[in-house]
């Protein structure tokens, strides 16, 4: 069992920066791959960006690419979001998530996941 809990959501202008946390207990963190995910109201819950578990291999959607920077540590067992020039259309909750497969874009194979951080960015 991995426990998951994010922070460092909250209110920002449209081209500020927020940096999300996700702090893991349980099992070995270094052993997950890990991706940040994020549900906007009425919209499907998507993968924004992904990490391995060796922080070698990082995903990102294209609407993201460029602004936004995943990173772990696994000495403290954290993964962060590191979000620049932020977006109205970023305004979501986001939520971090856990899999034993290695870095993946597919969600059912997230088997570990936060209750979620809002994300809310102004125009």
């Amino acid at each position: 069992q991995v426990q998951l809990v994010e922070s460092g959501g909250g209110l920002v202008q449209a081209g500020g920066s927020l940096r999300l946390s996700c702090a893991a207990s349980g099992r070995t963190f270094s052993a997950y791959a890990m991706g940040w995910f994020r549900q906007a109201p009425g919209k499907e819950r998507e993968l924004v960006a992904g990490i391995s578990w060796s922080g070698g291999r990082t995903y990102y959607i294209d609407s993201v690419k460029g602004r936004f920077t995943i990173s772990r540590d696994n000495a403290k067992n954290t993964v962060y979001l590191q979000m620049n020039s932020l977006k109205p259309d970023d305004t979501a909750v986001y939520y971090c998530a856990a899999t034993a497969r290695g870095l993946t874009t597919v969600e059912n194979a997230y088997i570990y996941w936060g209750q979620g951080t809002q994300v809310t960015v102004s125009s």
